[in-house]
């Protein structure tokens, strides 16, 4: 497990984002990574947090305050929120940048742990989408394909 420095992470997050400067990218990384924290806890939370520059790694173990997990929507809208001038469509944006550079940081099990303690449609702000759960019973029969 290597920590990646400062100026790489917010380098992807600058590519990805298309953001013009490295404050853009910076202001986006912070907000994101501080709503990332509220949600995650424990050792995945410290695991993750291992792998981020330092500064990042701070701001996710300090995470701001949520008195109940948000929704992939909810989360784009405190997103949105939280940066002066965004709309949903930018913060949509500004999650992509800076998730998707978490999936990459965070290995395969990681990123699933990850995952499991946040609400369905988090895959998709991470740019990795899962497979659908199964929903039906195992039980029953009617919801197995049948085969001729």
């Amino acid at each position: 497990m290597t920590t990646l420095q400062r100026e790489a992470f917010l380098g992807t997050v600058r590519e990805r984002g298309g953001y013009d400067t490295w404050q853009e990218a910076d202001r986006a990384a912070r907000v994101v990574l501080a709503l990332l924290g509220a949600h995650l806890a424990g050792e995945v939370r410290d695991r993750l947090a291992a792998r981020l520059p330092e500064e990042f790694a701070k701001i996710l173990r300090d995470p701001l305050r949520s008195a109940e997990p948000l929704s992939s929507e909810h989360f784009v809208r405190a997103t949105a929120a939280w940066i002066d001038g965004a709309t949903e469509q930018t913060a949509a944006w500004d999650i992509g940048a800076v998730l998707s550079t978490v999936a990459d940081i965070a290995d395969d099990g990681l990123l699933q742990e990850i995952l499991l303690q946040l609400p369905a449609g988090y895959d998709l702000l991470f740019g990795r989408p899962q497979p659908a759960r199964p929903t039906a019973n195992p039980g029953d029969r009617t919801a197995a394909p049948r085969t001729r």
